[in-house]
């Protein structure tokens, strides 16, 4: 005959041992730490310094072109300004020059009225 557990001590016994394993099935492990997690942190931060020096030169070559794009609009600023300007004093000058041929054509034709009336 076979050697069957019937007693109600035994049944309880083998629920509670059913259930601590059972249990022991969610039990946190000890973990091993990995070996190459050192290594893999250093590749991830090397990784991540790269990619951000990367958006820096980006960034970089922005500022740079709208800086180039100001400077360029500065100097074309400058030269259209220039140009008036240039303009303005020719102008002036032309109407300087008018005014003393006019004064010396007045000034000739009160000598000549002045010689005339002699």
């Amino acid at each position: 005959m076979r050697d069957i557990k019937t007693g109600f001590t035994d049944r309880l016994t083998a629920q509670q041992e059913a259930k601590k394993a059972l249990l022991a099935k969610f039990k946190p492990k000890p973990a091993a730490p990995d070996p190459e997690f050192e290594r893999l942190a250093e590749k991830r931060a090397a990784e991540k310094e790269a990619l951000r020096q990367q958006h820096e030169l980006a960034k970089a070559e922005v500022r740079r072109e709208k800086a180039e794009k100001e400077a360029a609009r500065m100097a074309a600023e400058r030269e259209a300004q220039e140009a008036i300007d240039a303009e303005k004093r020719a102008d002036r000058k032309a109407r300087k020059q008018l005014t003393k041929e006019e004064q010396k054509a007045r000034r000739d034709a009160r000598y000549a009225a002045r010689k005339a009336r002699r």
